[in-house]
């Protein structure tokens, strides 16, 4: 009984702290709904190197680990290096991306 009068008791004030709940649903049933493979597929049409960086750092690691487990050890050793180089293709593609991106929503600003 004294939880419902506790409840009763909640002021404007008090529901205003909670706003920030109404606006989450409002922005939710405002903005279309994708899956996380329509955002997957969204985000890689937007900056296509990132994921042709990753599936290369992949394929490095991959192929450098196999011939590590072979022994081949410069074989492997190189692939290190490649997977090293992917990675830093990655990078760059992330922040180039993200740049760019940062640039578009400045022009839609003005």
């Amino acid at each position: 009984m004294s939880l419902q009068k506790e409840s009763a008791k909640l002021t404007d004030e008090d529901l205003a702290q909670f706003d920030w709940l109404n606006l989450q649903k409002d922005m939710d049933e405002a903005l279309p709904q994708e899956t996380k493979w329509q955002k997957l597929i969204r985000k890689s049409s937007e900056n296509p190197f990132v994921p042709i960086g990753s599936a290369a750092t992949t394929a490095a690691l991959c192929y450098g680990v196999y011939n590590w487990r072979m022994g081949r050890r410069k074989m492997s050793q190189y692939m290190m290096r490649t997977r090293v180089a992917a990675q830093g293709f990655t990078v760059c593609a992330l922040v180039v991306g993200y740049l760019m991106g940062r640039e578009k929503i400045q022009k839609k600003k003005m």
